[in-house]
């Protein structure tokens, strides 16, 4: 016998049921009925709730627990689940994940350099993303961290037409990072 089929709360794949209690698994007394047209039918004991919905053919689903008296909803469960996960699926299409593109330079970086990680930084802002500028020091160069601060100033200088400095330069151990992020229309 697997462990699945024993437990009423799960889905074969292991996935639970989100809080939805439906029919006989709810325990309160008087319950606010929601018909399947989406009318109130108003409070009501749980005995006469679960008879109209027996009566149409179709579940008592409770769909707010925590409210007083909890609200229940005559609806096919089937296809309420089918519907609740097909919102969720076009909620998480339309969110924009934004991912942090990291550029690193050097204090004694040359010009050309700094251009293409220039360069690199507007392709990185206009797809939308947010840049760390890392700005990195090793032996010597970290007694003069005071003066490197001018390439950052600089790096966001030359982007000021589409981006805006997010965090201030920073001093993070041997590094000074700033973020960048596209300016909003």
């Amino acid at each position: 016998m697997s462990g699945w089929s024993c437990c009423p709360f799960f889905f074969t794949e292991g996935t639970t049921i989100s809080e939805l209690f439906i029919n006989e698994q709810i325990r309160a007394k008087e319950v606010r009925v929601i018909g399947e047209d989406g009318n109130q039918l108003g409070v009501m004991p749980l005995k006469d709730a679960l008879h109209l919905a027996e009566e149409a053919g179709v579940d008592l689903v409770n769909i707010a627990p925590t409210a007083n008296p909890p609200v229940c909803r005559i609806v096919d469960y089937g296809k309420f689940r089918y519907e609740q996960t097909r919102k969720e699926k076009e909620a998480k299409k339309k969110q924009k994940i934004v991912e942090i593109k990291e550029i690193r330079l050097s204090p004694n970086i040359d010009t050309n350099d700094l251009n293409t990680k220039t360069q690199n930084a507007r392709k990185f802002l206009e797809k939308g993303n947010r840049v760390k500028v890392t700005l990195r020091f090793r032996g010597r160069e970290m007694a003069h961290m005071a003066q490197s601060r001018h390439i950052l100033d600089d790096f966001a200088e030359s982007l000021s037409d589409i981006a805006v400095m997010d965090k201030e330069p920073k001093v993070e151990g041997r590094s000074m990072t700033m973020f960048l992020a596209e300016k909003k229309k």
